[in-house]
């Protein structure tokens, strides 16, 4: 496992989770896993769902629909913590975010705010770059026709994000 990559395995992300941090590092981890149940287990049934700039996604069961593609075998995530940190119900992060499907491979910089109220994420709301963003949607794209341009993993937290 790379340095900065999430250190949770399947076997530490416990059913009765409090600790806000540990929830929001076991609701990532999950989703790694490409393993939506047990995602979907750490956020409340009105959970809100923001990414700054598109529509937001209100509740558990509509998250459940608009990420049910990431149970796909071809269809992969991957966040890479760069900075965590907890306040009280409210956790931070800066990551860099990779997207995978098939041979496409684009990852690119992410702050989030998770709201943890008993064991269950309220609120997540990530803000990025659309800049960012498309740079690492072209480079995923000519890293498919020329392998040495695609993006490589996070080598540690204080690794450039998204890059």
């Amino acid at each position: 496992m790379p340095h900065g990559l999430l250190p949770i395995a399947a076997e530490d992300a416990a059913p009765n989770l409090t600790d806000p941090q540990a929830v929001v590092e076991a609701f990532l981890a999950a989703l790694m896993r490409s393993d939506l149940d047990a995602a979907l287990e750490l956020v409340a049934d009105d959970l809100v769902y923001v990414n700054v700039g598109l529509p937001t996604i209100h509740g558990r069961e509509r998250l459940g629909k608009a990420f049910a593609a990431m149970e796909r075998p071809t269809i992969g995530f991957e966040a890479y913590l760069h900075a965590i940190s907890a306040d009280g119900p409210v956790v931070l992060t800066e990551r860099t975010d990779v997207i995978v499907w098939g041979r496409f491979r684009a990852q690119f910089w992410v702050c989030g705010r998770f709201d943890v109220h008993e064991g269950k994420i309220t609120l997540w709301r990530d803000a990025f770059d659309f800049v960012d963003i498309l740079r690492g949607n072209v480079r995923a794209l000519v890293g498919m026709a020329l392998p040495s341009f695609k993006p490589k993993a996070p080598s540690g937290r204080d690794a450039a994000p998204g890059r």
